[in-house]
C-alpha cells in the first residue's frame, strides 16, 4: 500500500507542476499582452508631454507624464529617460508612489537582457516590465504582477490540499480494497494454521480442514490460491489415508506371515524335541526317523514361504524378471501337462488357436502365473471338476483364462481374492497347505508384465482371466 501512494504522489505532484507552471506561463503571456498594450498608452503620453515641454521648457518627468490619468488595481510603473534625467512613479488608484534611484537602477539591471522582463521593487512589489522609446525618450512601462502570483498561490493551495485529500482518501480505499481483496488469504492462512495443528504423525489421520468455497473461487487471483490448497489438502488427504491402509495391510501381512511361519516352527521344535528324548531314552529309531521327515517336511514348507515372500518383494522392486520372446500358447499346453498328474479327478481342457500367441516377457515367471492359476482352481474345487484353459489374441492384447464350473467364490472372498495370504476357504474346500500367496504371485508378476488380472465368479462359473499386451509398454 506504501508504495502505491508513493507512485500516486509522485504522480500527483508531477501534475500539479506541470498545471502550474502552464497556468503561470498563460498568466505571464496574457499579463505582458496588457503591458504592451498599457506602453502603447504611455507612449502616446511621453510624446503629449514632450511637445508640451518645447513649449513651456518643462523637463519631461514620469510623474507629469501620468498626471490626471487614472488607473484601476495595482495600478501602472511609467519609469522615463531623457536628456534632463530618469525619473519613475508607480500610480495606483489610491496614490502616486515615486520610485528611488536605487529601484530605477534595478529596473535598468532588469531591461539590459531582454526588453521584456520581470522586477521586483522592495517596498512596492513585482512588475512586468517592456522597454519602448519615444523621440528619443526612453519609456519603461509595467503592471503589477500581484494577481499572477495571488492565483498561483491560490492555486498551489487548492493543489496541496486536493492531493493531500486525495491522497488520504486514496490510503483508506486501498486499505479496504486490500483487505477485501485478501480476505481469501486470510482464509487460506487459518485453514493452513488448523491443518498444522494437527496431530498427523500418529492414529488415523483425517484432514477435513478446508477453505471456505466462497474463498475458493478459482476465476480469481486470490482464489485461486485457496483453491489450490484445497486441491493439495485433498492430495494429502487421500495419500494419509492410503498410507494408512498400507500400514494395515502391512500389520495384517506380518501377522499372516508370523502365523505362517509359527505353524512349522513349532512342528520343528515338537518333533526336535521328541527325537532327543527317543535318542536319550535309546528309543526305537523308526520314531526318530518319522520325527525327522516330519521336521524335513516343515522345513521345506518354512523354505518356500520365504522363498515366496522373498519373490514378492522383488517383483514389488521391478527386480525378477527377464524379458525374451515367449510363446504363450506353447506355455498354456506345458503348464496343462503339469496340472494334470496333480488332479487326475478333475477333468482337464484347453483351447489355443492354431497359430501361436507370442509375447515378450519373462517365461520361466509366466509359467508360474499358468501353475498358480491352474493349481487355485484344482486346489478350491472338488473332484470332477472341469477346468479349462484359453489362449487367445484379442487386438493387440494377448489373453489366457482359467475357468472351472466349480461352487464359484462368495463377493466378499473376491475382493481381496489377490491379497497376500488370502484364503477361499469359506467357499472352497482347502486341501493343501497353501500359504494363500500363489494368486499375489501371480498378480505381481501379471503387473510387472504391464498385464491385468481380473475375476469373474458365479455358482458353477468362475473365470480369471488376464490380459498381456503384445507389443511392451515404456514405463514413464
Amino acid at each position: 500500500m506504501t508504495a502505491v501512494i508513493g507512485f500516486v504522489s509522485i504522480i500527483l505532484i508531477i501534475v500539479a507542476v506541470i498545471t502550474s507552471a502552464t497556468l503561470g506561463t498563460a498568466l505571464e503571456g496574457r499579463l505582458l499582452d496588457q503591458v504592451k498594450a498599457t506602453a502603447s498608452q504611455t507612449s502616446f503620453l511621453v510624446a503629449q508631454r514632450t511637445q508640451a515641454a518645447a513649449v513651456d521648457g518643462q523637463p519631461i518627468t514620469a510623474e507629469r507624464v501620468l498626471s490626471g490619468q487614472h488607473f484601476q488595481g495595482q495600478g501602472v510603473l511609467l519609469a522615463v529617460a531623457s536628456a534632463d534625467g530618469a525619473t519613475g512613479v508607480v500610480v495606483t488608484s489610491d496614490e502616486t508612489i515615486e520610485l528611488s534611484r536605487s529601484q530605477l537602477l534595478a529596473i535598468n539591471e532588469a531591461v539590459q537582457s531582454s526588453p521584456d522582463a520581470s522586477v521586483n521593487l522592495e517596498g512596492v512589489g513585482s512588475f512586468l516590465v517592456t522597454v519602448t522609446s519615444r523621440n528619443g525618450v526612453g519609456i519603461v512601462t509595467g503592471l503589477p504582477r500581484t494577481e499572477i502570483q495571488s492565483t498561483m498561490a491560490q492555486l498551489l493551495t487548492v493543489i496541496t490540499l486536493a492531493t493531500l485529500g486525495g491522497l488520504i482518501l486514496l490510503a483508506l480505499t486501498t486499505a479496504v480494497t486490500i483487505r477485501y481483496s485478501l480476505r481469501p488469504l486470510r482464509a487460506v492462512a487459518r485453514t493452513a494454521t488448523r491443518v498444522a495443528n494437527q496431530p498427523l504423525d500418529r492414529g488415523e489421520v483425517e484432514i477435513t480442514e478446508r477453505v471456505p468455497a466462497a474463498e475458493a473461487d478459482p476465476r480469481t487471483e486470490t482464489g485461486i490460491v485457496g483453491a489450490s490448497l484445497n486441491k493439495l489438502l485433498d492430495h494429502v488427504n487421500d495419500s494419509l489415508a492410503a498410507r494408512q491402509r498400507n500400514e494395515a495391510l502391512m500389520r495384517k501381512f506380518v501377522a499372516d506371515a508370523s502365523h505362517e511361519l509359527r505353524t512349522p516352527l513349532a512342528s520343528i521344535r515338537g518333533y526336535s524335541e521328541l527325537s532327543l528324548r527317543a535318542l536319550s531314552q535309546g528309543a526305537d529309531a523308526s520314531g526318530t526317523e518319522t520325527a525327522l521327515e516330519r521336521i524335513q517336511a516343515q522345513s521345506l514348507r518354512m523354505t518356500r514361504l520365504v522363498e515366496d515372500l522373498l519373490l514378492l518383494a522383488r517383483l514389488d522392486e521391478g527386480q525378477e524378471l527377464v524379458h525374451g520372446t515367449v510363446d504363450l500358447t506353447q506355455l498354456a499346453l506345458e503348464g496343462l501337462s503339469d496340472a494334470r498328474p496333480t488332479g487326475p479327478e478333475h477333468i482337464w481342457n484347453i483351447d489355443v488357436p492354431a497359430e501361436p500367441v507370442v509375447m515378450l516377457g519373462d517365461a520361466g515367471r509366466l509359467h508360474q502365473v499358468v501353475a498358480n492359476l491352474l493349481a487355485n482352481a484344482r486346489t478350491h474345487t472338488p473332484a470332477g471338476t472341469e477346468i479349462t484353459l484359453s489362449v487367445a489374441r484379442e487386438g493387440d492384447e494377448a489373453v489366457m483364462r482359467v475357468h472351472d464350473d466349480g461352487p464359484g467364490i462368495e463377493p466378499a472372498v473376491r475382493d481381496q481374492l489377490f491379497a497376500r495370504f488370502a484364503r477361499g476357504d469359506s467357499s472352497r474346500a482347502r486341501q493343501t497347505g497353501g500359504t494363500g500367496l500363489g494368486l499375489a504371485i501371480a498378480k505381481a508378476i501379471v503387473e510387472g508384465h504391464h498385464g491385468t488380472i481380473d475375476v469373474t465368479s458365479e455358482p458353477g462359473s468362475t473365470t480369471f482371466t488376464v490380459r498381456f499386451p503384445l507389443t511392451p509398454r515404456r514405463t514413464a
